[in-house]
C-alpha cells in the first residue's frame, strides 16, 4: 500500500504498550510540533500530510487515537471523521481536531460531526496533552511533559 508523505515514530516501534495515534495534517510546522508533543509524551505514532488515505491507514494500524486537522486540502476532516465512524474497524477510535477554525459555531459543527473533542490552534503544550490524556483514558505514563522537563 503506497502512503503518500506519511512516515511511523522509529524509537517508539518496538513498545507496542505506548499509544499509538495517527496525526493526519498537511502543514509541516504543525506536524513536527505534534509530532514533538507525542514522542514527549511517550506515543508512537503515524503522520500523514494526504488525507485520503487516512481511513486505510487507521484500518490496518487500529491508532489509539486519531489527531486530524480540518483544513485539509482532499477529502477535509469532517469528510475523513465521517467515513471513519461508519467503518466498523474504525468507528470507536476516538478522534480530536486540531484546527484553526475556533468559533463557537465550528466547534458545535465539528464535534456535531463526530469527533470526539476539538483544540483550536495554536494551542498550548500542555492543552494538547491534556486533551491526548482525556481521549486516552489512561494509557498513558503518569509523567507529563512538564514534569519530565523540570527532572
Amino acid at each position: 500500500m503506497y502512503l503518500a508523505h506519511s512516515f511511523m515514530s522509529d524509537e517508539k516501534k518496538q513498545d507496542s504498550q505506548q499509544p499509538l495515534i495517527l496525526a493526519v495534517e498537511d502543514h509541516d510546522d504543525s506536524l513536527l510540533l505534534i509530532s514533538y508533543a507525542l514522542e514527549s509524551l511517550g506515543c508512537r505514532f503515524i503522520c500523514q500530510t494526504n488525507s485520503t488515505t487516512t481511513v486505510l491507514v487507521a484500518k490496518e494500524y487500529q491508532p489509539d487515537l486519531i489527531m486530524l486537522d480540518i483544513l485539509l486540502p482532499g477529502l477535509n476532516g469532517i469528510q475523513v471523521v465521517r467515513h471513519l465512524k461508519q467503518e466498523p474497524l474504525t468507528r470507536d477510535i476516538p478522534v480530536l481536531a486540531v484546527t484553526a477554525l475556533a468559533t463557537r459555531e465550528d466547534r458545535d459543527r465539528i464535534l456535531k460531526a463526530g469527533f470526539n473533542d476539538y483544540i483550536s490552534k495554536p494551542y498550548m503544550i500542555e492543552d494538547l496533552e491534556a486533551v491526548i490524556r482525556r481521549l486516552l483514558c489512561g494509557k498513558l505514563k503518569a509523567h507529563t511533559a512538564f514534569e519530565l522537563c523540570q527532572e
